[in-house]
């Protein structure tokens, strides 16, 4: 059976949209932290003849976010040059990018891909998609703040010209990082709004994508998950297979996102970073390193472990994450 198919465990299992985000993380602030012995070991890594790409590895994969940005702070202020600058000019191309997005606060990686993907023709959605379906409000509050930072505009406003239809409405709610946040279940109203959703897809002539909308984007996990069980009552279908059925195109997948996140958020991040290793070459060329590399400064903190299960359990065999977290060399 699909993780995505189990509803068993669903009501009672904590959710990365809700738990603080260094709640289950494998990657814990590193005992006896010393920040200058780190910094000393990185300026030998990078200033001597050639770089030293195994102690960049062993220092920054193993030490909390938190940890190090106080790395970055202090390296600064012993060399007088930042770290990210430093790093980028003697390490090249995907291991560069994943050493950078390593350094870099979460939400400010999180806010520069949003960029990249809404920036020149076209528009890269299933960024968007994986962004704003699996970050808590919390996470979308500090990417907002670090756009503004950056950008000197409002990210709602420049995604509101971005992406349009269904779609874009659908996107901007979850942009607004205002999802409910109660704990509290209301079953009653479950079960209604399962049972609306069924007479909004399953049961009619065509699909009203609205209610799906408003449903699946404001509702909080608890109460979305309740709703996931009351469905497949109803149904003898989940949820998901219903909107993979009615639906089609950058809809269904965000809302079917939205659905794997409410399930299992690190287990969605697997599916994406499992999917990203099986692209073809040209293809891994022009949109799977996002894939690869994005999962690991945001997850590494909080979801590893779960991330690791969700592969093996959802996708089968495991050798294509366990290669790719052996080469980043996550515990």
């Amino acid at each position: 059976m699909s993780v995505w198919d189990d509803l068993d465990l669903l009501l009672d299992s904590p959710s990365s949209l809700t738990v603080a985000s260094s709640a289950r993380g494998t990657v814990k602030d590193k005992a006896n932290f010393k920040v200058e012995e780190d910094v000393s070991a990185l300026r030998k890594a990078i200033e001597g003849i050639g770089t030293t790409e195994k102690t960049l590895v062993e220092v920054l994969t193993q030490r909390s976010n938190a940890q190090r940005q106080l790395i970055a702070q202090a390296y600064e202020k012993k060399t007088g040059r930042k770290l990210v600058d430093d790093l980028e000019g003697d390490t090249h191309g995907d291991f560069e990018d994943l050493l950078v997005a390593l350094v870099t606060p979460p939400a400010l990686f999180d806010c520069r891909e949003v960029i990249n993907a809404i920036k020149g023709a076209g528009t890269t959605e299933c960024t968007l998609t994986e962004i704003f379906s699996s970050r808590s409000n919390r996470q979308i509050k500090a990417l907002s703040e670090a756009y503004l930072a950056e950008t000197g505009k409002a990210m709602i406003h420049d995604l509101k010209s971005e992406v349009s239809g269904e779609y874009g409405e659908a996107l901007l709610i979850l942009a607004e990082g205002k999802r409910d946040e109660s704990t509290n279940v209301d079953t009653a109203k479950a079960k209604a709004e399962a049972k609306a959703l069924y007479e909004a897809g399953e049961k009619k002539w065509g699909t009203d994508e609205q209610k799906f909308i408003d449903i699946l984007c404001h509702r909080s996990v608890p109460q979305l998950r309740q709703t996931l069980v009351e469905y497949k009552n109803i149904s003898k279908k989940t949820l998901q297979e219903s909107i993979e059925s009615e639906m089609s195109g950058n809809l269904e997948t965000l809302l079917v996102a939205v659905v794997k996140c409410v399930k299992n958020a690190p287990a969605y991040l697997a599916e994406r970073l499992f999917k990203s290793m099986k692209v073809s070459f040209a293809k891994w060329l022009t949109e799977s390193t996002y894939c690869l590399v994005a999962p690991c400064p945001f997850c590494a903190q909080q979801t590893v472990v779960l991330i690791t299960a969700g592969v093996e359990r959802n996708v089968g065999p495991l050798f294509y994450a366990q290669h790719w977290l052996k080469c980043v060399n996550w515990p």
